[in-house]
């Protein structure tokens, strides 16, 4: 079986166990698959299970937990504690659940690593840039000046002992979990389905982020083919996931074009513009939560410090294509297999973790 996503081509063999002789075998398992809509994305699932029963339970328990994390985060319900958050912070601090208290904690510390590349208050120059509802319009400089005041993850205050967030800066601000959340959503499947003693599934969030439970049976992991963002139908490269996570962000479908130009719709939260000169990101880290958030932030501080920033993370690699579709550069960093193109790429193998 072969499916084509946003950002990646995931090919599946869908294979039995071979019985041996005379010996007692495994109940042999069989290749299922189902799609769920949430979070503004299509969640896919492929799974080994031993018949229809038992996969539609894991499936049904799996979107289940999809449709949960999704009335917890999305800033666009009002009632989600995300939204209350977003209204009340800039008041008084506000007790929240263990659950998001950790979600903003994990947060948080990203944008600490990144140095702000990764930040989840962006949402209100996102939306002045009409990437929220696709309609593409360039703010002026003075209304992105009024909107820095109500952004800024340096505002976001947590306090672990009363478990409370409150912000600095006094005012309300929009928590935006776009850049992060499906990944969060696909690890709290991948725990849901470890409880579950599935031992092969691969779970995707809106074709960019996915993870690779085990591998099917008979293979050492789930193919998983890398787009050139470059070269239209052509694969960049080739890699087999096995109980890991893979992300991958591009300008490649999300963006508009005004006056000729395009812009991108990962925004820079320092300059609040769109980002210039970049084309993929893309993250294999044990978390699938952590390759999400790492995909934005590396597209946003470049090739030299997104490889700094990986010296510090064990099990993590990247492949970074910036310039244009008619002049990329090539960059991999700790990337376990050769990139599959005719430009001259440069490959850092063996950066050390402290």
């Amino acid at each position: 079986m072969i499916r084509t996503l946003r950002a990646a081509t995931i090919l599946v063999a869908s294979t039995l166990l071979v019985a041996g002789s005379g010996l007692a075998q495994p109940e042999p398992r069989m290749l299922f698959h189902d799609v769920h809509r949430a979070m503004g994305s299509e969640f896919s699932i492929d799974l080994y299970a031993p018949n229809q029963e038992t996969a539609d339970r894991w499936m049904q328990l799996s979107f289940e937990e999809v449709d949960r994390i999704e009335k917890l985060l999305s800033n666009y319900r009002p009632s989600s504690e995300l939204s209350r958050i977003s209204r009340e912070a800039g008041t008084h601090p506000v007790t929240i659940d263990p659950e998001t208290f950790d979600f903003l904690q994990t947060s948080v510390s990203w944008s600490s690593r990144s140095n702000g590349a990764f930040d989840i208050t962006v949402g209100p120059i996102m939306r002045a840039w009409g990437f929220f509802f696709n309609q593409g319009r360039i703010p002026s400089e003075a209304e992105l000046l009024a909107l820095k005041r109500q952004t800024g993850w340096t505002n976001i205050h947590l306090d672990a002992s009363a478990r409370t967030v409150s912000f600095i800066n006094g005012s309300a601000m929009e928590l935006d979990p776009g850049g992060i959340g499906k990944g969060y959503a696909v690890d709290r499947i991948v725990a849901l389905l470890h409880q579950e003693h599935v031992s092969a599934a691969l779970i995707s969030a809106g074709s960019s982020t996915i993870y690779a439970i085990g591998a099917p049976p008979g293979s050492q992991g789930w193919p998983i083919n890398i787009a050139d963002p470059a070269r239209s139908g052509r694969i960049l490269s080739t890699v087999l996931l096995t109980d890991t996570s893979l992300s991958t962000s591009a300008c490649t479908e999300k963006f508009f074009i005004k006056n000729g130009h395009r812009y991108c719709h990962i925004l820079d939260p320092h300059t609040m513009h769109p980002i210039e000169n970049m084309l993929q990101t893309t993250v294999i880290a044990p978390s699938a939560t952590d390759s999400d958030a790492l995909t934005k932030a590396m597209f946003v501080m470049r090739a030299d410090a997104s490889a700094r920033l990986l010296q510090d993370l064990p099990q993590t690699a990247a492949v970074i294509v910036s310039g244009t579709p008619d002049s990329p550069s090539y960059r991999a960093i700790q990337w376990p297999n050769p990139l599959q193109t005719r430009h001259e790429t440069k490959q850092e193998e063996g950066i050390r973790t402290r």
